[in-house]
């Protein structure tokens, strides 16, 4: 085991990130914020149900200490128009959420990168882990596994649960070695995230839907709730 997966293993083993997506409005960044939420994610992709613009990423991370990272979505954007929202918003990191290919992440160095892939696209895991060495992909620091695209039609926030046990069966062949953080999304809510965390140990969990009031909005109690699930299944994990 190299030294950077002997570091994040000893982070799995501590502490299980949480990541609020889809963060559309302040008094919701605050509130994840106030949870204790490590990141916010919000979406600049423009089709996107819960897209934001620049004047509205302002106020939210306006909203937020600058203990909370800050990571923007985007969906088969281009290089430039990525940079061109880094210029306006500061953020800790990217998230790709589309079908973009490894030269893409080499062409944003130095910009830290998290590349979203979808459980039927499992096949992908080993191209992006050639593309490691190939371009010495430095900058990117983990892998989303989402909802498959045969159940979920949308890019991100479908609210259809993941399959789980696929993930852990990919786990198990050690698929996600190399690539960085595994963060897991796809239907996560308080109510069945801390099973998730049992079962995967992953390094973050990513949530949207899961803890909304309605289409837009989130609510600080399912906010609360999930956190609380999340720290309760670490507890029990780290006795």
């Amino acid at each position: 085991m190299n030294k950077r997966c002997a570091l994040l293993s000893m982070f799995q083993m501590s502490r299980t990130r949480i990541k609020i997506d889809g963060i559309c409005r302040a008094a919701d960044a605050a509130a994840a914020a106030d949870a204790g939420a490590d990141a916010i994610g919000m979406v600049f992709d423009p089709t996107a149900q819960r897209s934001v613009s620049i004047g509205q990423a302002r106020q939210i991370v306006s909203a937020i200490s600058a203990f909370v990272s800050i990571v923007g979505v985007f969906v088969d954007a281009d290089a430039g128009t990525i940079r061109q929202v880094m210029d306006e918003i500061p953020m800790s990191a990217v998230q790709l959420h589309g079908r973009e290919s490894p030269q893409l992440v080499a062409e944003l160095k130095p910009v830290r990168v998290i590349k979203a892939l979808r459980t039927d696209e499992a096949d992908a895991l080993s191209i992006w882990l050639e593309a490691m060495g190939d371009l010495k992909l430095t900058n990117l620091i983990g892998i989303v596994m989402d909802t498959s695209t045969l159940i979920a039609k949308v890019p991100g926030g479908s609210g259809v649960a993941n399959d789980w046990s696929q993930l852990r069966d990919l786990q198990r062949a050690h698929r996600f070695d190399g690539l960085g953080a595994l963060i897991v999304a796809g239907g996560l809510n308080p109510a069945n995230v801390g099973d998730v965390v049992r079962l995967l140990r992953p390094f973050a969990v990513d949530v949207s839907s899961g803890v909304e009031s309605a289409k837009r909005e989130k609510s600080p109690d399912k906010i609360a709730a999930f956190v609380r699930a999340v720290r309760e299944a670490d507890a029990q994990m780290n006795p």
